[in-house]
């Protein structure tokens, strides 16, 4: 996640080439040398991943980071993610691998700019998704994720104004199911580049069918044409002694 597509690819030829038993061996000990464990995102490449200690959502993984043992958190994810985690380890030491690594929605508000909508509708309450950065998660009244967004809007009172951000589709999902009038959404292009790039057209079969795992999209993708939405039925994290044999 983050950076140009180039970079992406860079990094891909980096990790095939490069990433060899030695490597892994490597990033393993000096992990357990400097007391961190290793998260990943789900959307890191394959060979991250397979070195982590958990594979998950970014929510699940602070979850994790927090319970973990390990005074120092390695999170291979964006900017968010790792605040996120700090947020719910203040005392731990949380790592980002790569600087650079940045997430297009929680890029596409910042909180000057909330603090400016918030002034527009001073009664409304301001409902986040968690792909923010920590300053707007400060300005923020609840902290939503894609599962429970439409439960978190359906409980305030239907009578207050509601600002919801920054995921525009994920909002307009939002919008349609509870049928509020008074919700606004953020409307600064803001999706997830890689949910936004999901489409109406039909979904190419799995090659290899996963019996734990069923292919359905989130909320934060694309509106259907049809008014029925289907979720990722997945297990949200995967630790290292939980996964498959190779």
């Amino acid at each position: 996640m983050g950076g140009s597509r180039r970079n992406r690819r860079r990094a891909g030829w980096l990790l095939r080439h490069r990433a060899t038993p030695e490597w892994a061996d490597e990033v393993r000990r000096l992990a357990r040398e400097q007391n961190a464990t290793l998260l990943a995102h789900n959307y890191q490449l394959p060979a991250i991943q397979d070195i982590a200690d958990h594979v998950g959502d970014s929510l699940a993984l602070s979850r994790i980071a927090a319970e973990a043992e390990e005074g120092t958190i390695v999170f291979c994810g964006v900017h968010f993610m790792a605040e996120t985690a700090k947020i719910l380890s203040p005392d731990k030491t949380v790592l980002i691998p790569d600087e650079r690594a940045g997430c297009s929605l929680a890029d596409s508000i910042t909180a000057d700019q909330l603090r400016e909508w918030k002034a527009d509708h001073p009664d409304a309450v301001v409902v986040s998704y968690v792909n923010t950065t920590a300053e707007v998660k400060g300005l923020t009244d609840i902290c939503c994720t894609s599962s429970n967004a439409v439960d978190v809007v359906a409980s305030i009172d239907p009578a207050r104004e509601v600002l919801f951000l920054p995921d525009q589709f994920l909002g307009a999902h939002v919008k349609r199911v509870t049928g509020r009038e008074n919700i606004h959404i953020w409307q600064a292009n803001a999706t997830c580049t890689r949910e936004s790039t999901v489409t109406n057209s039909p979904p190419r079969p799995v090659r290899t069918p996963t019996p734990t795992c069923s292919s359905i999209p989130n909320a934060g993708v694309r509106p259907p044409r049809s008014t029925s939405r289907a979720r990722v039925s997945c297990p949200t994290t995967r630790s290292r002694s939980s996964r498959p044999a190779a």
